[in-house]
């Protein structure tokens, strides 16, 4: 199935634009700390809201232009006539763990200390927003995929089960999944936060936001998958799995999860942007990652200053853009998913 829906996808203009997006994007995030000139946590007050250096060719070989601080208070640099730095390619700098496992210190491109490059400017204490960015991608980019896999994985079991047994199985589960879905979820969003922060470091607050996100957002796919199980309980192939004496989680996985693994495909792909804003959104309130951790909705956090705004500190806001335009593209793969397994587009089709 996989297979397939691959082939209708690239048969889509939209599809193989959105595809090419996100994989550019998971791509960078699986690689950041390669690609990153600095970690994340890397300061240099002396370049404080440094505007993004000018790359030059010298000599058939790229430079960065030097710059001068003019004006500390207006955050002001002019550059050095004549003054560049070549840039060098896989060099040795600051030792991170690949993928947390394998122990390196090669970084894509760097320049010679104490000279420091800036594809998209500095923040306020001289870190590197583009290394900040990768590296905020590596939360705010997982947290969706893993918050939604048990998300679904929650919905399917409770949905399914409730759909399958019926009676007072399916009279609990309902009431506690409108329960959940009646709580305001910011709200409860908030509460939970609280709650579970304390029995944390600053460190494991990824895990907190997945958490909690999981928990507040398997109530609705529970409920669709219910209504589904409902349909799929009386068709001849389950009576038939009963007849011969199959289990009923055997029953469950083998032929309910086949049937609904279309819907649960789009709707995890509809899904992920709601999670990759709500990371965003706590984060900005200064409820969700915290330093010295990185995530898109902290560096817009620590954007909101009106220096960034008087100064035109463009740079600064970045992240936005980089959730706006990971949003529209899931939003947008969706949607094409969606046409390719509604059986209405099939019959039109035909």
């Amino acid at each position: 199935m996989i297979r397939h829906l691959f082939k209708e996808i690239a048969r889509r203009p939209l599809g193989v634009v959105c595809l090419t997006i996100l994989g550019i994007l998971y791509l960078c995030t699986i690689f950041s700390q390669f690609l990153a000139p600095y970690l994340p946590t890397d300061q240099d007050l002396n370049n404080a809201y440094h505007p993004p250096t000018r790359i030059l060719m010298v000599e058939w070989r790229p430079h960065v232009q030097v710059y001068e601080q003019v004006d500390p208070s207006a955050a002001r640099y002019e550059p050095v006539e004549g003054a560049t730095v070549p840039v060098s390619f896989f060099s040795s700098g600051a030792q991170y763990r690949l993928w947390g496992i394998i122990p390196a210190d090669i970084r894509l491109f760097q320049v010679e200390e104490p000279h420091r490059i800036y594809l998209l400017g500095s923040d306020g204490t001289g870190r590197d927003v583009f290394s900040r960015l990768l590296y905020g991608a590596q939360v705010s980019l997982s947290i969706g995929f893993i918050g939604i896999c048990i998300t679904m994985t929650l919905g399917f079991i409770v949905g399914g089960v409730a759909g399958y047994f019926g009676g007072r199985v399916d009279f609990a589960a309902m009431r506690l999944v409108e329960f959940i879905i009646a709580v305001p979820s910011l709200y409860l969003l908030i509460a939970l936060r609280g709650a579970l922060a304390e029995y944390f470091e600053p460190e494991q607050m990824y895990l907190v936001i997945v958490i909690i996100l999981s928990l507040i957002g398997w109530a609705g796919a529970a409920r669709i998958i219910r209504g589904m199980a409902l349909s799929l309980r009386q068709r001849p192939f389950v009576l038939a799995a009963e007849v011969m004496g199959q289990s009923s989680f055997r029953i469950l996985f083998k032929h309910f999860l086949p049937n609904l693994a279309s819907y649960l495909l789009v709707a995890a792909t509809l899904s992920i942007p709601a999670y990759i804003l709500a990371e965003a959104a706590l984060s900005f309130l200064g409820l969700g990652i915290q330093e010295p951790g990185t995530s898109w909705g902290l560096m817009l956090q620590q954007a909101q200053e009106l220096k960034v705004f008087t100064l035109n500190l463009w740079w600064l806001l970045l992240p936005g853009a980089a959730i706006f335009i990971t949003v529209i593209t899931f939003n947008v793969l969706g949607d094409v998913l969606r046409d390719i397994v509604d059986p209405r587009q099939q019959m039109v089709k035909r």
